[in-house]
C-alpha cells in the first residue's frame, strides 16, 4: 500500500503523513528534506542556487547531511530548497530514491510536492492537503518562533506566496493536485480532525478498491 501526501509549504501534509504513516504501520518518506539537503550542501559548499548545474553537483553531497541536522528546518534552506527543485536535472537526480523508498515490501507513505502526480501515480490513496496562505504563514510564524527564531508574520506569509507561485508555476513536476487525489483542507482543523480526516479518506479509497 502506498499512500501519496500532496500539498504547498506549512498546509501541515508532513504532520498528516506521518500520522497515517503510524496508523498503518508504514515508513515515511518526507521528500521536502531531499531537497532541503541538496540545498543545505550547496549553501554549504558556497554554490549558486541560480544555477542548474551547481545545484545538481550538490546531490552528490546529500549523504554527508545529518537528517537531524537543525539547519536543514531553517527558513534560508527552505527558500534555496524551493529554488533548486525547480531544476529538471536535480529533480530527475532524485527520483530513483523516492521510487525505492515507494517500491519496498509492505509499501510506505510519501509526502511532497508531485507524490501522487509523479512519484506514485498509482499510489492506492491520495490527499491534496492545502490551507490558506494566512493559516499557513501563522502556522510556520509559531513553528519558528517557537524555537527561538526572530521571525515576521508578514515576511513569511510573502515568502509563502512566492513558494505557491513558484512551485505552481515550474516547468519540472508541478505543485498540482492529481486528479484522482482527495482534497483535505486543514484551514480550519485541528491537527487531531485534520489526522481523524485524512484516515477517513484514506480508508474510504482503500474499501472502494477491494
Amino acid at each position: 500500500m502506498i499512500i501519496a501526501v500532496d500539498g504547498p509549504a506549512a498546509s501541515g501534509k508532513g504532520t498528516i503523513a506521518k500520522a497515517l504513516a503510524n496508523h498503518y504501520g508504514l515508513p515515511h518518506m518526507d521528500t521536502g528534506m531531499l531537497y532541503r539537503s541538496v540545498a543545505l550542501a550547496l549553501w554549504r559548499f558556497g554554490g549558486n542556487a541560480g544555477n542548474e548545474f551547481e545545484a545538481l553537483r550538490a546531490v552528490e553531497g546529500i549523504e554527508q547531511i545529518d537528517p537531524g541536522d537543525e539547519e536543514l528546518r531553517s527558513e534560508t534552506i527552505g527558500k534555496l530548497a524551493s529554488k533548486v527543485s525547480a531544476y529538471p536535472s536535480v529533480r530527475e537526480a532524485l527520483l530513483e530514491r523516492q521510487h525505492g523508498f515507494a517500491r519496498q515490501e509492505g509499501g510506505a507513505v510519501l509526502d511532497g510536492r508531485d507524490i501522487g502526480t509523479v512519484i506514485c501515480p498509482d499510489a492506492s490513496a491520495k490527499l491534496f492537503v492545502t490551507a490558506t496562505p494566512e493559516i499557513r504563514a501563522q502556522r510556520r510564524h509559531k513553528e519558528l518562533t517557537g524555537r527561538g527564531v526572530d521571525a515576521h508574520y508578514d515576511d513569511i506569509l510573502i515568502d509563502i506566496r512566492a513558494r505557491d507561485e513558484r512551485d505552481a508555476g515550474r516547468d519540472a513536476a508541478p505543485l498540482v493536485q492529481a486528479k484522482d487525489a482527495d482534497l483535505l483542507d486543514t484551514s480550519d482543523l485541528t491537527i487531531e480532525r485534520a489526522v481523524q480526516r485524512a484516515i477517513a479518506l484514506v480508508e474510504a479509497r482503500l474499501q472502494a478498491s477491494r
